[in-house]
């Protein structure tokens, strides 16, 4: 068993020639190459065109004695913001060839690992490619569960624009992987046993591939209870926006309350009749009646607040 991460037309021809499994892992190849590897493994014009085009939906085409497998696993960004890793993985009895347009250094390290066990079988190759690339998604779970996590704590001190911002793109995120993880999940359940039907593998290879099939089935459970919880943690947001709204709203009520008799006051006062032109002019008269009635009316409406409990702290 041999484990090459490029072309080496030399090599393949031996190993083709000895019917030797091998497996040849490129990452960023050329259309031309494909096309080449197409040639020399005498892979059908369809899945040749397959292997060229990404963005596809996971699935799975069988072609005679080899079939083409469309796998998704997950990582980071140099930002930290997660990323889907799409996988386009031939299989047959005499190889797997894994295609990939951008890095994985967990299939690096699996490759690593491959190559310093010769004596490896077919099917753990095959079931090791897949299972590494499901099991990706599991550090950036917990990176998502561990966000939303702050943001309810930040949520519920001071609820701010850029935390909404945040769920929203944590929601979209989910949504995305959702997208890949629910048919790959389905795929696993419908048609995994058919690679150990190729020719050349291990018809016991049954339970390495219900085991990709449990992590697909936790991997979804994940999924959707993450998205529960940022639904709830955008409840509690909209929640405590809304207390915040109510405390301000009520501060405001006292204002004006208190204001609103001063504003009669004054506005009788300030009436041209000729009884209170008449009358009303000593100094006195003008504290007693004037700045006196407006500080009995704000010590009365603030002793009855108070006793009401509008100054209770209801909010932040």
């Amino acid at each position: 068993m041999f484990v090459l991460d490029h072309i080496d037309d030399e090599k393949l021809d031996s190993l083709l020639s000895r019917n030797e499994f091998f497996w040849l892992d490129l990452a960023a190849p050329s259309a031309q190459d494909i096309s080449r590897l197409g040639s020399r493994f005498g892979w059908h014009p369809l899945a040749v065109e397959d292997l060229v085009s990404f963005g596809q939906r996971p699935k799975m085409d069988r072609y005679g004695d080899y079939m083409l497998l469309v796998f998704y696993g997950a990582g980071r960004e140099p930002d930290g913001a997660a990323k889907l890793i799409e996988v386009h993985v031939m299989v047959s009895g005499s190889y797997i060839v894994a295609i990939r347009h951008t890095g994985c250094s967990e299939i690096d390290d699996l490759r690593r690992r491959i190559s310093a066990k010769p004596d490896a079988s077919e099917q753990y190759i095959v079931y090791s490619v897949l299972d590494t690339l499901t099991d990706t998604f599991f550090p950036v779970l917990s990176s998502i569960d561990d966000e939303i996590d702050e943001l309810e704590e930040n949520i519920v001190v001071r609820p701010t624009d850029e935390q909404l911002q945040r769920l929203f793109r944590l929601k979209r995120v989910l949504v995305t992987l959702r997208r890949v993880v629910t048919p790959q999940r389905d795929l696993a359940a419908r048609t995994m046993d058919e690679i150990r039907d190729l020719p050349g593998l291990d018809p016991d290879s049954r339970d390495y591939y219900r085991d990709v099939y449990d992590h697909l089935i936790r991997i979804s459970d994940l999924i959707d209870s993450y998205r529960d919880l940022l639904t709830g943690a955008m409840d509690v947001y909209l929640s405590t926006v809304s207390n915040r709204l109510n405390v301000i709203m009520k501060r405001l009520t006292i204002v004006a309350t208190i204001f609103l008799p001063i504003t009669a006051l004054t506005g009788f006062f300030g009436q041209n009749f000729g009884f209170l032109v008449r009358h009303i002019q000593p100094v006195w008269a003008f504290w007693v009646f004037g700045i006196g009635g407006i500080l009995l009316c704000t010590v009365v409406l603030l002793v009855w607040f108070r006793r009401s409990g509008f100054f209770d702290r209801t909010g932040p």
